[in-house]
């Protein structure tokens, strides 16, 4: 990796104890970084994950980012002992500071909660689910752009037996990538499903034999995206599909499309895009 932030260490105002994160190529990773928990949820790694995010966003030389779990699992949801406190209290706490991170925000209001700001941050967001996946843990995956998965990996929506509603917006997105009847089925019953059973379901880009294969096949469709393709015409494509996802409006989408095509004709990445293409050579993409 060029740059590595491990658990621990200070990092401006923020010391990362529950992430950790990396770049290479232009492709960041991301680790939720509890092992010993097998990477459960609290709101530090919370907090974390968003300043984190907010780091990347604002680093014009990073062009994808890949989040993971540190082995031997992705997210295991909420920790138990945060979930107890819910019990006592009687009430739900995020555990974000007032002064939290809000990357992806102010693109579009839709967008402005927890996970859904996946949907206006500048860069694809790919999930590397090499473990099992729970509860909130499954929901963050769920708001990746991309997820590609390990096939032993354990996936559950967890709170029907928790006694808990669809967390985190998880009635929203599933059944926009799974049917309504396999949404149902997920956050009804909470039960225990692996990547290899969903595998033709729309969940996963590819489910790969194990956890290792997942990460690389993520690290490489991130290189992809890197090397291959213009990175504000990936930003400007990714907020166009999920401002569609929230409007019923063929024209609407069209007319749109046409002012983004007007705008983009005028910058130098298409000039090279077209350069790149009259001459047979691969594109060679600034940022």
């Amino acid at each position: 990796m060029d740059h590595l932030a491990d658990a621990n260490v200070a990092m401006d105002d923020m010391e990362l104890k529950a992430t950790r994160f990396g770049i290479d190529d232009h492709v960041a990773t991301v680790w939720l970084h509890r092992p010993h928990r097998h990477n459960a949820w609290t709101g530090r790694m919370h907090a974390e994950y968003r300043w984190i995010m907010a780091r990347l966003e604002d680093d014009r030389d990073v062009r994808a980012v890949v989040v993971t779990g540190t082995p031997p699992a992705f997210c295991v949801g909420g920790d138990s002992d945060a979930l107890a406190a819910h019990a006592e209290r009687g009430s739900y706490d995020t555990g974000l500071p007032s002064d939290r991170a809000d990357p992806g925000y102010g693109v579009q209001p839709e967008f402005d909660d927890d996970f859904a700001w996946h949907y206006g941050y500048r860069t694809p967001i790919i999930a590397a689910v090499n473990g099992a996946a729970a509860g909130i843990g499954l929901a963050l995956a769920l708001f990746c752009d991309l997820r590609f998965a390990s096939a032993s990996a354990k996936v559950t929506t967890a709170a029907p037996k928790l006694g808990l509603p669809a967390e985190y917006g998880m009635s929203w997105v599933l059944p926009r990538l799974v049917g309504v009847t396999r949404a149902a089925d997920l956050l009804l019953s909470g039960r225990i499903v692996t990547a290899a059973d969903t595998a033709d379901w729309g969940l996963w880009n590819d489910v790969l034999p194990d956890g290792e294969a997942a990460l690389t096949a993520a690290h490489a469709y991130g290189r992809l995206l890197a090397t291959t393709v213009g990175p504000n015409a990936v930003t400007t494509t990714k907020r166009q599909l999920y401002r569609d996802l929230h409007r019923h409006d063929a024209a609407a989408s069209v007319a749109e499309s046409k002012r983004l095509l007007d705008d983009a004709m005028r910058t130098a990445e298409y000039r090279e895009g077209v350069a790149a293409l009259r001459d047979r050579r691969p594109p060679h993409f600034d940022g």
